[in-house]
């Protein structure tokens, strides 16, 4: 049975706690010790609390770092010229070579292809290099007294002590990202407990350690219980028709690759678009730049992390890794989106105008874009979804 949704099962003692507002904390002291009871009855020993939470301060750092996101916050040209620069191909080539009879076993076992592993591993951790240096429970108990990711750091953290419980790693070696991610492909402790994987039968999930076998394996087992095809590609560049409607270019429009052809839409490179799966287009920041036609396997990348631009960024860099090329169409560089605190301006008057955008969180996503083009259709303009000045502007 396919893990769709990796969370625990809590009880409703549990589930009270999660939805208390921040203001009814109290102090970190108070809500630790609130914590540790719920912890305790939701069956994490005691010692094995105190022990994890021996010198665990409010990290403000980790809170700084939830205010700012790169992928929802920059540019996608300026993401992944990051994520997917020459280093970090030529990188990606070189460790696919070196790891080649471990991906290659992993690849058969899990049906996952290869480069998409050594992708995400180099967009998650560098390929090893940078697995974080955080300890996790204080991250983790930070989220969850901060507020905005309360029931997140909550729920995580309450995993990553039955983690430390169950022996799979050390208080003093369960460091990672400021998020509460774990490891070289960055697994948060919900995913560990679900799909985690121990590819060398040694008894623990060892996502932690140097060699990368338990952590590639984790990240193949991840994939393949979310419905990833091998050998399928996650998406093609591809060019409009003169006076397309942009509407179409919703990620929820799955259509066949038939429906696309007889609507004008052809690969960038000449090639046949692809007829394995229905599959949306998707234009990332707007016309007059790079469109792509996204099949399942994008929305798989999207289960491991929901950004369009890591999504965008893991596909490239494998297809690059590959032995790949470039996108056809440049990006319009000089047309920069919006920030985060004008992102959360437009969701405010979108929402005032009729257009309700699910939240006014900053991050220009799914519902917000759709509250666009729903914007955008209303006044009987180009409707591409993309949050512009003149769109914000024209809201004032």
């Amino acid at each position: 049975m396919r893990a769709r949704i990796f969370a625990l099962c809590f009880s409703s003692v549990f589930a009270f706690f999660l939805n208390l507002p921040a203001t009814a904390q109290g102090t970190f002291a108070s809500w630790q010790q609130d914590f540790r009871r719920i912890a305790i009855a939701e069956g994490i020993d005691p010692r094995l609390f105190d022990t994890a939470f021996e010198g665990v301060e409010l990290n403000e750092a980790v809170i700084g770092f939830d205010r700012f996101q790169p992928e929802f916050s920059k540019p996608i040209w300026e993401y992944l010229d990051r994520a997917v620069s020459q280093t970090r191909i030529r990188e990606g080539r070189q460790n696919r070579r070196e790891f080649r009879r471990l991906l290659r076993r992993i690849e058969a076992r899990y049906k996952v292809d290869a480069e998409v592993l050594v992708a995400i591993w180099g967009l998650e951790s560098n390929f090893g290099q940078n697995r974080g240096d955080i300890y996790t429970i204080e991250a983790l108990a930070t989220l969850a007294y901060d507020g905005r990711r309360a029931r997140y750091g909550s729920r995580q953290l309450l995993a990553a002590l039955q983690i430390l419980q169950e022996g799979h790693v050390s208080r003093a070696e369960m460091v990672g990202s400021w998020a509460g991610a774990m490891g070289h492909t960055q697994f948060i402790p919900t995913s560990f407990l679900a799909l985690a994987a121990d590819y060398d039968g040694d008894g623990k999930r060892d996502i932690w350690s140097d060699d990368p076998a338990d952590a590639l394996a984790s990240a193949a087992n991840y994939l393949h219980e979310n419905g990833w095809k091998q050998g399928r590609t996650w998406g093609v560049e591809v060019v409009l028709p003169e006076g397309f409607d942009y509407a179409q270019a919703d990620i929820n429009n799955r259509q066949s690759a038939g429906f696309w052809r007889a609507s004008g839409v052809r690969a960038a490179n000449g090639s046949r678009l692809p007829d394995y799966s229905n599959a949306a287009l998707l234009l990332p920041a707007g016309a007059g730049n790079p469109v792509f036609l996204v099949y399942n396997n994008f929305r798989v990348i999207q289960r491991y992390n929901n950004s369009v631009s890591y999504a965008m960024s893991v596909g490239h860099l494998a297809d690059r890794i590959a032995g790949g090329g470039g996108f056809v169409q440049p990006w319009a560089r000089e047309n920069a989106g919006l920030s985060r605190e004008e992102i959360v301006e437009l969701q405010t008057r979108l929402t005032a105008a009729g257009f309700s955008t699910g939240g006014t969180d900053g991050i220009a996503g799914a519902k917000t874009r759709s509250a666009i083009i729903a914007y955008q259709r209303h006044l009987g303009i180009q409707a591409d979804g993309f949050a512009t000045a003149a769109l914000l502007e024209r809201l004032r």
